[in-house]
């Protein structure tokens, strides 16, 4: 049942970060009057609630200590999606810190 709640978690912080990626895309247009029609900043708050969505119920299948390290993922889609979609630059700084990321979280995985 674990692995249910761990699933949930992921598909969880894909969708923050898919939101942060909407976000960032809506603030180039952002302007007060017209928040309403940037479709981007819809899109954003849509996947950021999606994400909730999803890590909600993933919480009912584990604890909450060994649940939550797993939306540090978000981290590494974040960083993927801005490569690919803003045509950010990665650096080797980066990939460390993912790689780190990544063994933080399996650590905490095989702990419990």
């Amino acid at each position: 049942m674990i692995l249910i709640g761990i699933l949930l978690a992921i598909v969880s912080t894909i969708f923050a970060a898919l939101g942060a990626l909407y976000f960032k895309k809506s603030s180039a247009k952002l302007r007060i009057k017209n928040i309403i029609k940037n479709k981007y900043l819809i899109l954003g708050i849509i996947f950021y609630f999606g994400s909730s969505l999803f890590f909600i119920p993933a919480l009912k299948f584990g604890d909450l200590s060994f649940i939550y390290p797993f939306v540090s993922l978000g981290y590494i889609w974040t960083v993927l999606l801005s490569v690919k979609f803003l045509k950010e630059k990665m650096t080797l700084v980066k990939w460390i810190a993912i790689v780190l990321i990544v063994i933080g979280t399996s650590i905490i995985g095989f702990g419990s």
